[in-house]
């Protein structure tokens, strides 16, 4: 039997202002440092003593492993920080306030584009100052691979690679993982290891905050899986990122 975390980043300052943040690098809100401070009590309380961290290169992430293993006492683990890890990316959506991108091209419209498993948004131009290429965080990545827009099938392709050849040889060799990265990534993850229909996947809503401890088989197939802590507080929050779209 195998063991892992995953866990979603706190509040970032976007969350907050319910605008797409996608690959745009925007901080942790005081409400999000609290999330991931509890993160990291809630994981000391569970007895997890990690033995390597993985996240995005982005700061929301990078600072929610950050807090939470400092208040676990684990700020020494060693941690890999890898683009595979990080927020789909929204495309020309990235900034827009999603209740506001709702009223002018529909409810529906954006709930395709948030959702859908193979639909993506509209895409940057390459001329964008928002465009991943003009980011520093990945001028050694050759530039077909920097997206312009993502859907979650997208995200799925390129999450599965670092899946395969960084975190299950950890896992294979007993080791106890942390990963910690965003409500997509997390969301293509779970589509590979429960299986989950591209119709199902599109209502799968990821808490901020709340680690979610899995028990994976000799197949590393899941053999059970709970978030640490108040389940009705988790699913309230979940319940919470559903609604982030709505018009009213």
């Amino acid at each position: 039997m195998y063991r892992m975390v995953l866990l979603r980043h706190g509040q970032s300052e976007w969350n907050l202002s319910n605008q797409f943040s996608g690959w745009t690098d925007v901080d942790l809100t005081p409400q999000g440092e609290a999330e991931a401070r509890s993160a990291g009590r809630l994981m000391k309380e569970e007895g997890l003593r990690f033995e390597v961290v993985h996240t995005s290169l982005l700061l929301r992430s990078i600072r929610t492993a950050e807090i939470a293993l400092a208040e676990m006492g684990l700020s020494w683990l060693p941690v890999m920080r890898h683009w595979r890890l990080n927020e789909r990316h929204y495309g020309a959506l990235q900034g827009l306030n999603k209740k506001q991108t709702a009223l002018q091209h529909g409810a529906e419209q954006v709930q395709v584009w948030r959702r859908s498993y193979d639909i993506q948004p509209p895409p940057l131009p390459s001329d964008d100052p928002r465009h991943p290429r003009f980011d520093s965080a990945y001028a050694d990545l050759a530039p077909e691979v920097l997206p312009a827009t993502e859907c979650l099938k997208d995200v799925v392709a390129r999450f599965l690679p670092y899946w395969h050849d960084r975190i299950v040889p950890q896992l294979r060799r007993g080791l106890l993982p942390l990963v910690v990265a965003h409500g997509n990534s997390l969301r293509a993850l779970l589509k590979h290891l429960e299986d989950i229909s591209d119709r199902e996947i599109t209502s799968l809503n990821i808490p901020t905050g709340i680690p979610l401890l899995y028990h994976l088989d000799g197949d590393l197939r899941p053999a059970g899986s709970r978030y640490l802590g108040d389940p009705e507080a988790a699913a309230a929050a979940a319940a919470a990122v559903a609604a982030q779209a709505a018009i009213e």
